[in-house]
């Protein structure tokens, strides 16, 4: 169970007559297994919230706690081994490492893993089989086409098996029919119990979630 609770969150970025104020006191729970879209205007702190949740990005004030832990409260490697063994990431951009071949790329969060490679080449190949691309497993990534890249990194952000998954704005480069190819893989992804919470500015995919957030200067409307 991995029950997410945001309390009063806020963030200011710079001091003085420079400060900017991304979020102001925002609260809300995600219970297990929910599917959230958030939405809002372009810097309406929506992308600075989910990096909150990520745990990597600390708010000036208020309290994350997921399943009652103060993420906040751990010390930095405390942390980052909670973000490893909780979290999956999907960004718009992929972030895939050009050299790398997919497999490879999906590899990179079982780096810390006491695991053999042979496990975590195993575990990768079965995330890529998860979004349809074990048959590509050797290709580098200018070597797929957008959407499939984006199916790496879904991959790479399930292969540790977390049990959050944030996607900001994961459909956001791609064409309309690759965009529902993915949102049904997220989809899917959801109705095997993963927690997924998405950015998006697109309503027709924010319809699949269970229900919205929508956040228009630095609050909650």
């Amino acid at each position: 169970m991995k029950r997410i609770q945001a309390q009063q969150i806020a963030k200011q970025y710079g001091k003085g007559d420079t400060a900017v104020t991304a979020l102001k006191g925002i609260s809300f729970t995600i219970d297990a297994g929910e599917f959230v879209a958030v939405m809002g205007e372009s810097g309406s702190g929506k992308s600075t919230l989910l990096s909150i949740v990520g745990t990597l990005n600390s708010p000036t004030s208020g309290r994350l706690t997921v399943d009652d832990i103060d993420v906040y409260a751990l010390g930095k490697d405390k942390r980052a081994d909670f973000r490893r063994k909780s979290i999956g990431f999907v960004f718009q951009n992929f972030n895939l490492l050009p050299y790398l071949t997919l497999a490879e790329n999906v590899m990179l969060p079982l780096a810390t893993v006491r695991e053999k490679r042979a496990k975590k080449r195993s575990m990768a190949l079965a995330a890529l089989a998860r979004v349809g691309l074990a048959e590509k497993a050797e290709r580098l990534p200018s070597q797929v086409s957008g959407g499939e890249q984006e199916r790496v990194a879904i991959a790479r952000a399930i292969v540790g098996r977390p049990p959050i998954i944030l996607a900001d704005e994961p459909t956001g480069n791609l064409d309309s029919k690759t965009g529902k190819d993915i949102m049904g893989i997220i989809n899917g992804l959801n109705s095997e119990g993963m927690t997924i919470i998405m950015v998006t500015h697109n309503p027709d995919y924010a319809a699949y979630a269970h229900r919205l957030l929508r956040v228009a200067d630095g609050v909650l409307e």
